[in-house]
């Protein structure tokens, strides 16, 4: 606690002679501080930098994935089918005739003001019998006992105008859940138990039957092929295509997978800019910019990275992978180089042009590079022994021994602080004594008598 001492005898103003000192003894101290900022500073770019890293690592471990560049692409003729190109889909072409949709079936009651009695039974087209039994014959009963009967039928009320008296009456028209011929009912009376026919009493009519989707293959030749499903999707009709009828066509319809090299081309760019991201991250942390202070001079500010022999050495271990010859071929013959300012470049259209003449050996190429780069990237950012992740657990550390040294100087400059404020105090208490005496002594001199001579 700071003593109030200021000019007590001296005049001196202590306090501020003692907040000077301890600028002076707390040098040490805030160059720690200066350096603990630092280091902040640095720990938190280099976990930018270790992301930005682990990031490139995943998408070149991908791109050099074996089958990464088989991409493909599939287009139709027509309207009538849409076609998906999925993994494992390759060259080639078909074409096939739709000759009918997928539909579900739809069977209406006649007009009725309550269903005749409240038990009855749905049957499947397989031949599994659901018995139905309703609370009462009321049609909002029947409808609700249907619905969860889980039998593959959904049921709703539909108002069908007023009978001879005026009073409203409904048909209840029952749908299949699902489409396809295998999703055919029918509705019965609940004692039918064998062969069930349509429950008759309801005037039940089938307004629509359920079938299947069919197509034909090479339609018009001996070889034709008709294939069905219950659904309108053809899955895998071609190795990796799913083909979706949408309507039923006369002219044949032409299915063509070809190889996506827009895709191709894309993943090759991506991985490219990847590697940039990471060089241009590098570079702008790491440039030392000249600007003017307030008073006009010279300023120099660094980045976090500037001199730096990690990240340095990641820099030229990234730009190797992606640059390095392959097999003796220079990578700029497929469209990737570098540049003069040390960055890498992506040639599409050299690109293109390399991967119509030989696809193998460019697709090839690319993920060489991209296994070369993957490599670099997982060493550098592994979150246990990675290089970046070692100097950021190095750096933590470092500063966390900091925080300590600073927290013993806080301590050391306050029993200084306490030590000049105890010798000032008593250089003041000595020096009001010495002027007390110093007064005392005057005053017993002039009381002295004087001596006159004649």
């Amino acid at each position: 606690m700071s003593m109030a001492i200021d000019g007590l005898a001296s005049g001196l103003d202590t306090t501020s002679l003692i907040n000077s000192l301890m600028k002076l003894e707390a040098v040490p101290q805030s160059l720690l501080q200066r350096k603990v900022s630092e280091s902040t500073t640095f720990i938190a770019a280099l976990q930018g930098l270790n992301s930005s890293v682990a990031n490139l690592a995943t998408l070149a471990a991908k791109t050099a994935k074996d089958g990464a560049f088989d991409l493909y692409s599939a287009t139709s003729s027509s309207t009538a089918a849409t076609v998906t190109a999925s993994a494992g889909a390759s060259a080639g072409q078909i074409d096939l005739v739709v000759d009918q949709l997928a539909q579900r079936q739809v069977s209406v009651s006649s007009a009725l003001a309550e269903w005749p009695g409240s038990d009855f039974s749905i049957t499947s087209s397989a031949g599994v019998r659901t018995a139905i039994s309703a609370t009462t014959a009321n049609l909002d009963d029947v409808v609700n006992a249907v619905n969860n009967a889980n039998a593959g039928v959904s049921a709703v009320k539909v108002a069908a105008g007023m009978d001879a008296s005026g009073a409203p009456v409904y048909r209840v028209q029952f749908t299949a859940t699902s489409t396809g011929a295998a999703g055919g009912f029918t509705v019965a009376n609940s004692d039918t138990t064998t062969s069930p026919a349509t429950d008759t009493d309801a005037g039940l009519t089938q307004v629509r039957a359920a079938q299947d989707a069919k197509v034909t293959l090479w339609a018009g030749s001996p070889a034709a092929q008709s294939i069905s499903s219950a659904t309108n999707t053809f899955a895998e009709l071609l190795p990796g295509v799913s083909v979706t009828a949408t309507k039923a066509s006369v002219d044949p319809v032409s299915i063509t997978v070809a190889r996506n090299d827009a895709a191709i081309s894309t993943m090759a760019s991506d991985l490219v800019g990847g590697v940039n991201g990471i060089l241009a991250l590098i570079s702008t942390k790491s440039a030392v910019v000249n600007s003017t202070n307030a008073a006009g001079g010279a300023v120099l500010s660094s980045g976090p990275f500037t001199g730096d022999s990690t990240v340095r050495d990641l820099n030229q271990r990234i730009l190797t992978a992606a640059s390095a010859p392959i097999d003796g071929h220079s990578p700029s013959e497929f469209g990737i180089s570098i540049t003069k300012t040390g960055t890498m470049e992506f040639d599409a259209t050299k690109f293109a042009a390399a991967l119509k003449a030989d696809p193998g050996r460019t697709e090839a190429a690319v993920q060489e590079i991209a296994s070369r780069v993957a490599d670099v990237a997982t060493n550098a950012s592994d979150k246990y022994d990675g290089m970046i992740t070692s100097r950021i657990t190095g750096q933590e550390s470092m500063v966390k021994d900091l925080g300590n040294q600073i927290t013993d100087w806080d301590r050391r400059l306050a029993s200084r602080r306490s030590t000049l404020e105890r010798t000032y105090s008593g250089l003041e208490v000595q020096l009001s004594a010495m002027q007390a005496q110093s007064s005392w002594l005057t005053s017993q001199l002039a009381a002295l008598p004087t001596s006159t001579s004649n």
